[in-house]
């Protein structure tokens, strides 16, 4: 082989690593470069979180299906924007209930969704439907005992977390921790706050503007027909109710020392006869036609003669609305304190509190709700 010969093979031959290398650097760049464009995988981590049975409870984030059995669970998990992780539903929710906003809202979603159980605040939870759905985590109301949320769990291997309104369902402490505890399972521990802040905030408005009111100058009040697992008539009272005691209303039935639902005879309402009563328009329908077979006793009352009887909300319906309850707070403000809460319209402000509580979702929920009930108007018999 001639020397020209030679120079050339090496030249080729040195051509030849050189493309060969490149391609190589090419394969790997865009290797690289896909690597780089994928997506990042989750992090996972476990935390524990204390319920409110003092149960420790370990839970593997991130929460993507979770599910709310009991009374109210579910509304705590639409609280903090989570409806979209919710996997199954309790039968008691799938049609809709009226004066239970969350239902009311999403009920065309919650119609569609698995039943994992009936549903109640006697039911008993159902394991293999809830291990058909399985969600990550089971929040669940009205499991106080230990045992029973440790025997769920070990049932379905699935972590359970008892939540919980407290003795009244309403602006207590007990609900500030359950949404926090919620909001920090599903990572939404900025809208848990903001909705704790905003009830406080509330409470606070609605304190200072009556606070200072003598009690001379405040007139008597009472609050019937309140729904208390079933439908009741006009003599179904509560001693603290929490829109009362938001106010600082002096309410007739705090007299008899009792906290909770009260059943009255007739003849204390006629005894009491307070200034002004409000009554709770889900049980109206009782008042209406009680009144036609005794409208004596009801002429009797110095409110009713005076015009000064007013329908209310019910925001009582597998346990506490708390939307409805800071709404109905500012009605009986304006009613009983009408120079204290003259800056304020009823509706516009109850308008206000469902969006914040339910964002976009809530804009109409009075008009809603006044589709079905009278709304903040005087009660015509």
């Amino acid at each position: 082989m001639s020397k020209v010969s030679k120079k050339v093979n090496v030249v080729i031959a040195v051509l030849l690593i050189l493309v060969i290398s490149l391609t190589a650097c090419s394969s790997k760049s865009l290797q690289n470069q896909t690597q780089t464009s994928e997506k990042p995988k989750e992090t996972s981590q476990t935390i524990t979180v204390t319920d409110l049975a003092g149960r420790q409870v370990e839970i593997k984030l991130p929460v993507h299906k979770v599910v709310g059995i009991g009374p109210g669970a579910l509304r705590l998990i639409t609280y903090v924007d989570g409806i979209d992780r919710v996997v199954g539903v309790e039968n008691i929710d799938k049609k809709l209930a009226n004066g239970r906003t969350y239902n009311m809202i999403f009920q065309d979603k919650l119609a569609q969704l698995p039943t994992i159980g009936q549903g109640g605040p006697d039911s008993t939870p159902d394991a293999e439907k809830l291990v058909e759905v399985n969600p990550d985590v089971i929040f669940v109301i009205s499991l106080l005992d230990k045992a029973k949320a440790d025997d769920l769990q070990a049932k379905t291997g699935i972590p359970v977390v008892v939540l919980s309104y407290g003795k009244l369902g309403t602006f207590e402490e007990d609900v500030y921790t359950s949404l926090n505890i919620v909001g920090k399972i599903m990572g939404k521990e900025d809208r848990a706050q903001k909705l704790v802040n905003c009830i406080k905030d509330i409470q606070k408005d609605l304190n200072d503007r009556t606070k200072d009111i003598p009690e001379d100058k405040k007139p008597t009040v009472y609050i019937g027909a309140l729904g208390f697992k079933g439908a009741h008539g006009i003599e179904s009272t509560q001693g603290n109710y929490p829109p009362f005691m938001a106010v600082h209303a002096k309410n007739v039935a705090d007299t008899l020392g009792q906290k909770g639902s009260i059943m009255i005879e007739r003849e204390k309402l006629l005894a009491w006869n307070p200034d002004i009563i409000f009554i709770d328009e889900g049980n109206f329908n009782l008042v209406k036609q009680d009144y036609q077979k005794n409208a004596d006793f009801y002429k009797s009352l110095k409110a009713v003669k005076n015009d000064n009887v007013y329908g209310i909300l019910p925001y009582n319906n597998y346990t506490t609305n708390i939307d409805t309850a800071l709404v109905d707070s500012y009605w009986v403000g304006k009613v009983l304190f009408p120079e204290q809460f003259k800056d304020i319209d009823p509706v516009a402000k109850a308008k206000e509190i469902y969006t914040f509580f339910f964002e976009d979702y809530g804009k109409n929920v009075y008009d809603k709700m006044k589709e079905v009930y009278a709304g903040f108007e005087k009660i015509k018999f």
